[in-house]
């Protein structure tokens, strides 16, 4: 929620008010000036004349607005020893202390002017034959007057930066939202296209074949075989999608939580037993990375239940350091490895492979001592 103004602010803006009332202050120091010497006067002029053009140039020409301050400054500084009263003094520190808060104008600068005007002051204070003390104490007043400024100048500089600061991280959290927005769109486009290529892949070669079967052959009976598979392709796409589609309207899970849901969706599905354990430390994953580790595990499930129905499949899930394992293996008869390794290397590990890739991650795949294996790794 957006933090509300302050009621001064709401009026005016802080720098208005400063120039308003500095302004006040001017004009009532000439009102009251006692000074018979028409040459002060017209220093007074001039110096109230450069107060003027500064706050109307403060806003549009900064820099040309800061020099008219040091000048509104200097004028009745250089005129303190020799004015009748307290009226130099007066215009001199109103210029001095709001050029020493201006943000525009460098601390250097500041305290450059802010020291000519005060070996202004107390070389007209000696030079009229004032005392010592006169003369160190208008000094004390400007410098506590530059001071005074620069203070609120650190403060509005720290305002400036804390505001950019601010700034800064609405845009860098737009952006990361922006991005994880764009990602997840790129994971549910990349899930429902996995879904929707095999199922409608598939679907097409049953068709073609059904098409082939009765234009050139004849055979109904293998048309009709063909159009029975179709449909049953058909349901499990829809199956498939509608699975996908759930799982994209829910929050990502932990790896092993969502490993372990796929294991036993299998099992149920299938009638076989499907070991799932861990190892190492357990550490949260990108989303993307669960993701493609959850669609290895379905795939390499899918292919053992369709390659070796029956036989026990055993997944596992490492963390070492920099590097998360997935490891899935079922047993493969002895009649059944060059079958499976025709079939299991076909477009639904090519996907997983691209899918790991764009997670930083790799895929192997093929027989190892009497299993069929297949072993992801991502880097994280």
């Amino acid at each position: 929620m957006p933090k509300r103004p302050l009621l001064p602010d709401t009026i005016a803006p802080s720098w208005l008010v400063v120039q308003v009332l500095g302004t006040l202050f001017v004009a009532g120091t000439l009102v009251t000036a006692r000074e018979p010497d028409p040459r002060i006067w017209t220093a007074y002029g001039v110096a109230s004349a450069c107060w003027l053009g500064f706050v109307v140039l403060a806003s549009r020409r900064p820099k040309t607005a800061a020099a008219l301050l040091a000048v509104a400054s200097a004028l009745p500084a250089a005129l303190v020893g020799r004015a009748g009263d307290s009226s130099a003094i007066l215009l001199s520190v109103i210029a001095l202390g709001r050029l020493a808060a201006l943000t525009t104008a460098g601390v250097g600068v500041i305290l450059g002017i802010g020291l000519l005007d005060i070996a202004l002051a107390v070389t007209t204070h000696l030079v009229t034959g004032d005392s010592f003390g006169d003369a160190l104490g208008d000094a004390a007043v400007m410098l506590l007057l530059v001071l005074v400024g620069l203070n609120r100048r650190q403060y509005e500089v720290q305002a400036i930066q804390a505001g950019a600061l601010l700034e800064q991280t609405r845009l860098a959290q737009a952006e990361h939202a922006r991005a994880a927005a764009l990602d997840e769109r790129t994971r549910i486009a990349r899930e429902i296209h996995d879904v929707l290529a095999h199922s409608l892949g598939a679907l097409g070669v049953q068709l073609e074949l059904a098409e082939a079967l009765l234009a050139e052959r004849s055979d109904v009976d293998g048309a009709l075989r063909a159009v029975r598979r179709s449909r049953r392709l058909a349901a499990d796409g829809l199956a498939e999608a509608r699975n996908a589609v759930a799982a994209l309207r829910r929050d990502v899970l932990p790896p092993d939580e969502a490993l372990a849901a796929v294991a036993a969706e299998h099992a149920g599905n299938h009638g076989v037993e499907v070991g799932f354990d861990t190892g190492g430390e357990a550490r949260p994953l990108p989303s993307a990375a669960v993701v493609a580790l959850v669609s290895v595990a379905r795939e390499a499930l899918t292919n053992a239940g369709k390659h070796a129905p029956g036989e026990a499949v055993r997944m596992r899930l490492d963390y070492a350091p920099g590097v998360v394992r997935l490891d899935v293996r079922n047993t493969v008869g002895r009649d059944k490895p060059s079958e499976f390794t025709r079939t299991s290397e076909g477009f639904g590990l090519a996907g997983m492979r691209e899918r790991l890739a764009l997670a930083d991650g790799t895929l192997e795949s093929g027989p190892a001592d009497g299993y069929w294996r297949v072993l992801a790794e991502i880097r994280g």
